[in-house]
């Protein structure tokens, strides 16, 4: 064998190998982009009550928000994505509820995390999403709050305080019941 076979099969091998690597982390993730795990069962974690953290998200659609705008009401923080099933098989669910609790003291913020803004737009337009959902893409917010996998709620009571953590798609009776028990307090 010449010294160029050499070479082409001592470069080809290990692209052929990358490429093979590649192929299997992405039919094992589902494409899921950064390996965030979806989560397909409803559990609730064990938290440490403390202030809930800050953050400033522009909108999908123009605008801005900062969640302490939102003290003195009941507030859940959603994570999800367009391209996560769980997040479309909830997001009828939790348009239905936002619309029933309007007239009370309670707000809905959508955090799109490791999204494509086209994607995400239309899922909202599809779902009938009119509060407010922002993009997180670097994913900045989601770290912050420690998010494990989507969809993944935070609810935060009107003092501010970080109460709840939900990971899962919600039913309605799930969503009503937590935002009822925080209305209460």
């Amino acid at each position: 064998m010449s010294k160029r076979t050499w070479v082409m099969l001592g470069g080809g091998v290990p692209l052929i190998g990358l490429l093979a690597l590649l192929a299997w982390a992405s039919i094992s993730t589902g494409g899921n982009p950064g390996g965030m795990a979806t989560n397909s069962d409803l559990v609730e974690y064990e938290i440490d009550a403390e202030t809930a953290r800050n953050f400033n998200q522009d909108l999908i659609g123009g605008g801005s928000l900062k969640l302490s705008d939102y003290q003195g009401q009941v507030v859940m923080v959603d994570f999800w994505a367009s391209w996560c099933q769980p997040c479309r098989v909830e997001a009828p669910i939790l348009a239905k509820v936002y619309q029933e609790f309007l007239d009370r003291p309670v707000e809905f913020i959508g955090v799109s995390v490791w999204d494509n803004i086209g994607d995400a737009e239309v899922f909202l337009q599809q779902e009938g999403h009119t509060y407010p959902n922002g993009f997180d893409r670097e994913g900045v917010i989601a770290i912050d709050y420690g998010v494990r996998g989507i969809p993944e709620k935070y609810f935060i009571d009107r003092d501010g305080i970080l109460v709840k953590k939900l990971s899962g798609p919600l039913t309605e009776t799930t969503l009503r019941a937590t935002l009822n028990e925080l209305l209460a307090r």
